[in-house]
């Protein structure tokens, strides 16, 4: 027996992935304290805005053709999360000599005062070569690269499969 899933039920719960793993990210910053670097907002946007076309294709309910058309724009936007998680990657297990990421919480606000360091926080204030919570020998960083690449295989199944046929 074989289980046809729509596009729209692939959407909703690839939706529903994305939200669960944004809520994580919250609650490393806010309740344990973990600061988000640039880089790390960057995958943030990246993962919301994968959520956002996820939840327009479930709203949606395309059929083939659309589906391929939100499974293609879901795909873009996972490899570009994915590139500046696979560099943070990078740069975390090769750290450079000069840090390209941009300067801690503290000095921000020592520096600029809060005023001015509040858009800057926002932007991201943690250092992106840090590992400051592993899981499974994992950095965020590692785990947001594996979740990226998981949405973009789930993408490329939306694109080159078979939709189920009406009337099952």
């Amino acid at each position: 027996m074989r289980i046809h899933l729509s596009a729209r039920a692939i959407f909703l719960a690839l939706f529903l992935f994305c939200i669960g793993l944004l809520g994580f990210g919250l609650y490393l910053q806010h309740v344990q304290g973990l600061e988000p670097c640039p880089m790390c907002i960057m995958q943030r946007y990246a993962l919301a805005l994968v959520g956002m076309i996820a939840l327009l294709g479930a709203l949606h309910g395309p059929r083939k053709a659309g589906a391929r058309v939100y499974a293609a724009l879901i795909l873009l936007v996972s490899l570009a999360g994915g590139g500046v998680a696979a560099r943070q990657s990078w740069i975390q297990r090769f750290p450079p000599d000069i840090p390209e990421c941009g300067p801690g919480l503290e000095f921000m606000v020592e520096s600029f005062g809060l005023a001015d360091a509040l858009p800057m926080i926002f932007r991201g204030a943690g250092e992106c070569t840090a590992i400051d919570w592993t899981f499974l020998g994992l950095s965020i960083a590692n785990w947001s690269l594996v979740n990226f690449v998981l949405i973009a295989l789930l993408a490329c199944f939306m694109l080159f499969r078979q939709p189920p046929r009406r009337g099952y």
